[in-house]
């Protein structure tokens, strides 16, 4: 299901409610959490509604450099009766303000780090979206600052607040399942169609494109890379690979308490659409090396038909039997007479909502450990992610070194660090 009608579907919406604004009346300003969102077109916006669905959160500022994005949200707040929202431009200028307790960064990943950085070094805590970084240097700069600054960082990984998902990993830790050899994770997404190329433009009109491009490359203005399409572009994302290969690898590594593999390859392209405007594969396979089992990612656009039916999950194969997992729910497929399967359990609540509460409840508390998917959880199935692309990319299998944490191939090194551009610099 498309990520947006999904949180639709699910309730993340109900912010809408008359009940919030005299809620928030009620509280002590001591107790409120003023936050501001960067980037309010697509998860941004979603990850608002989360918070608003919490009494304590309050939006008094939002940025983006479409200023029709802007005004448009700022209308819908209204709507809500949430007025006084500043609006920005400039996130450096949001950042500035001291009335802002927190930032929501909603921003194409390309934009993560810097962003993400810049935020700590303010004195802000922040949510951040998934994936973090856009490449392992990023993803590193990511977690050095929120240990620098010690800031609250959550990462939009908002499976991780979801019971049945956790419930699931119980299991598998419980060691039922026997020993598991094989993980695998995919997401087949009918809904993506091919996209048609269309000629190059001047930037419409409120649209800032020099920093929307920001470390990136620059280019004619191309609708197809702006706003949700950026995601099939190198310069500004990873494809599927990183966009839901994030939230399902995530539980893969979770399930296996693992860290980093020792060798990963990678093969796939553009099979469903060769000819369309989108550089990203649609059709990707990654085997990931661990000790003692081996971890495999696919994904495939326009077709539904993933493994065991679904069109995402992630299914732990043991020696016992199968669990397999995806938003809806879980279950365990048995071998023969060797356990009890165990029924579909269903979903039962929002991740988003959860997860947005979580965010404020440690802001307050300021217990890090509290957090459900902290920077170093993100960064760990961030940069998994990314070796997948590199080693796609490289047409090579690439083995990585953990004591000096790069891999042992210069060609595949090349590709740890980012070039940015426009005088740019990567965060050390």
């Amino acid at each position: 299901m498309h990520r947006r009608n999904f949180l639709l579907n699910s309730g993340a919406f109900l912010a809408g409610s008359a009940l919030f604004p005299s809620a928030l009346r009620a509280l002590a300003p001591s107790d409120r959490v003023n936050f501001a969102v960067i980037g309010v077109n697509g998860m941004g916006w979603s990850n608002l509604n989360g918070l608003l669905n919490h009494p304590e959160a309050q939006c008094v500022a939002l940025c983006d450099v479409d200023k029709n994005v802007l005004d448009k949200r700022a209308a819908e707040l209204a709507k809500k009766n949430i007025t006084n929202v500043k609006l920005y431009s400039d996130y450096r200028k949001l950042l500035e303000n001291k009335d802002i307790d927190a930032v929501v960064i909603g921003t194409p990943d390309h934009w993560h780090c810097l962003q993400m950085t810049d935020a700590c070094a303010a004195g802000k805590d922040v949510y951040v979206e998934k994936p973090i970084g856009n490449s392992i240097a990023e993803c590193r700069a990511m977690v050095a600052a929120q240990q620098r600054h010690n800031r609250v960082v959550q990462v939009g990984q908002w499976q991780r607040s979801m019971q049945h998902f956790n419930d699931a990993i119980d299991f598998v830790h419980s060691g039922k399942l026997g020993n598991v050899r094989l993980v695998k994770a995919w997401a087949y997404m009918g809904w993506m169609k091919s996209i048609p190329k269309q000629p190059t433009s001047a930037p419409p009109a409120g649209v800032d494109y020099k920093t929307w491009l920001g470390p990136a490359q620059t280019r004619p203005f191309d609708p197809n890379r702006f706003h949700f399409n950026f995601r099939w572009y190198w310069d500004y994302a990873g494809g599927l690979m990183t966009d839901w290969g994030v939230h399902l690898v995530d539980y893969a590594l979770y399930g296996m308490k693992a860290s980093n593999p020792k060798s990963v390859v990678a093969a796939g392209g553009k099979f469903a659409y060769p000819d369309d405007a989108a550089e990203t594969p649609d059709t990707l396979t990654a085997i990931y090396e661990f000790d003692g089992f081996n971890m495999q990612w696919e994904h495939a656009t326009g077709i539904d038909g993933g493994p065991y039916g679904r069109t995402h999950g992630i299914a732990f194969l043991g020696n016992n039997g199968t669990l397999v997992l995806d938003r809806g729910g879980w279950e365990v497929i048995p071998e023969k007479d060797k356990m009890e399967a165990v029924p579909r359990v269903k979903a039962s609540d929002n991740g988003l909502v959860k997860h947005t509460k979580n965010f404020l409840e440690v802001i307050k508390s300021r217990n890090l450990k509290d957090l459900h998917c902290d920077i170093q959880t993100g960064a760990n199935v961030a940069v998994n992610a990314q070796m997948g692309n590199i080693a796609f990319k490289t047409g090579q299998k690439v083995y990585w070194n953990k004591e000096k944490q790069q891999f042992t191939d210069a060609a595949a090194n090349k590709l740890i660090t980012p070039v940015y551009h426009n005088s740019y610099k990567l965060p050390k």
